[in-house]
């Protein structure tokens, strides 16, 4: 029989290795999952993001270490046209690891494509949190499958961002978990009581429909288009980064208004301006998993939400009533017209009692179990009985 260790070993287990993750996403572009997640983790742990290399004309490989929090920005710096950039990028880890006194450690992955230059790596444990189907993705590389393949059997823990991402994968790891996103209830539920307007929307009339978040090729650009031509007296505010797409390519009607990227402390204060939260997402593979962190948050803000039939937007909060789905622009239209028209109360009464279930500090407690588990193998059956009591 598996002993089952004290809560007090565990906690040394936990305490003890850093974590080096390979991620690609900007720290600083968009605060999501790996922030929400990794800043939890370093209250206990080192950890170190590092992120993909930038090139510059002229220069020598150089790590450049920013401080967010407790976590450490690592920011590759590499020569553009370098023949062997991998071998130089391994190189700027060992560098790291040496320099950094690094010991025991675990390895964190969001991008299958960082194997490339760490696969010679000794860690403690592999963890691969499988956010999103990368290689879905517009300009995703056509070697992504091969070494997310290549990492799943390397991995002691695999997790989703979402359930059905989880059953696409289930068959290709032993130890792979669900794990949808969450939010922090406290932050966005500000948006209930803010009375002020930020300045850049302050002037757009009513109602205002509200998206943030990036906005690229998932985006239905055709739906966006449509529900602003067919409610020419509606006024919708995207906020967000557009890449990967031409910007040229947005619809440009005098009732969308871009405002750009938000830092995530302002937007539950654009929040409490609209009467409407968006999801307009297209259909198509880049979307067939996701799992839109925004919904929740959009919940705890107190406001109705209208989305395309993202499966994981459908099944929980579309089957429990608490969004409203459409997915043609008749369809989109007459949801929102009865999301602005609702008594909000009884709506909001639901989605707080479902949101109580969520938070990132429960979804990390969840996670830590399991990594705690990875560390050290004789602790799976205590961490199978604990996260179960979460």
């Amino acid at each position: 029989m598996t002993p089952v260790r004290s809560y007090a070993e565990l906690d040394r287990v936990r305490k003890s290795p850093d974590v080096i993750c390979f991620s690609h996403l900007r720290w600083d572009f968009v605060f999501q999952r790996p922030q929400h997640l990794l800043t939890r983790c370093a209250r206990e742990r080192r950890v170190y993001y590092i992120e993909e290399p930038l090139f510059e004309d002229a220069i020598l490989p150089r790590l450049e270490t920013r401080l967010r929090g407790s976590v450490k920005v690592i920011v590759p710096h590499l020569p553009a046209g370098a023949a062997d950039p991998d071998a130089m990028q391994r190189a700027l880890v060992n560098d790291l690891i040496a320099t950094e006194d690094i010991g025991d450690y675990l390895l964190w992955y969001y991008t299958p494509m960082a194997l490339s230059f760490s696969d010679h790596l000794a860690p403690a444990a592999v963890v691969y949190d499988c956010m999103d189907e990368l290689s879905a993705f517009k300009g995703a590389s056509s070697l992504l499958k091969q070494r997310e393949a290549a990492l799943l059997r390397t991995a002691s823990l695999v997790l989703t961002g979402g359930q059905s991402l989880y059953e696409a994968k289930r068959a290709q790891h032993h130890n792979i978990h669900p794990f949808p996103s969450s939010v922090d209830v406290k932050h966005f539920a500000q948006a209930r009581s803010i009375k002020f307007e930020p300045d850049d929307q302050a002037a757009i009339p009513h109602p205002r429909l509200g998206f943030f978040g990036v906005i690229d090729e998932r985006m239905d650009l055709d739906l966006l288009r449509g529900v602003a031509e067919a409610r020419p007296d509606w006024h919708i505010v995207m906020l967000g980064p557009v890449v990967k797409i031409d910007p040229e390519t947005l619809p440009a009607l005098p009732n969308i208004h871009y405002l750009g990227a938000k830092k995530y402390e302002e937007l539950p204060g654009y929040i409490a301006g609209w009467d409407v939260a968006l999801m307009t997402f297209a259909l198509n593979e880049a979307t067939r998993f996701i799992s839109p962190t925004k919904t929740p948050e959009y919940m705890a803000a107190g406001k109705p939400v209208v989305s395309t039939s993202i499966r994981d937007v459908v099944r929980p909060y579309g089957q429990q009533g608490l969004v409203r789905i459409a997915d043609d622009v008749p369809g989109f239209v007459s949801a929102c017209e009865a999301a602005i028209a609702e008594d909000s109360s009884a709506r909001i009464t639901r989605a707080d009692a479902f949101l109580r279930q969520m938070s990132w500090d429960r979804t990390w407690t969840r996670i830590q179990i399991l990594v705690d588990a990875a560390l050290a193998p004789s602790a799976s059956a205590a961490s199978d009985s604990v996260a179960a009591a979460v």
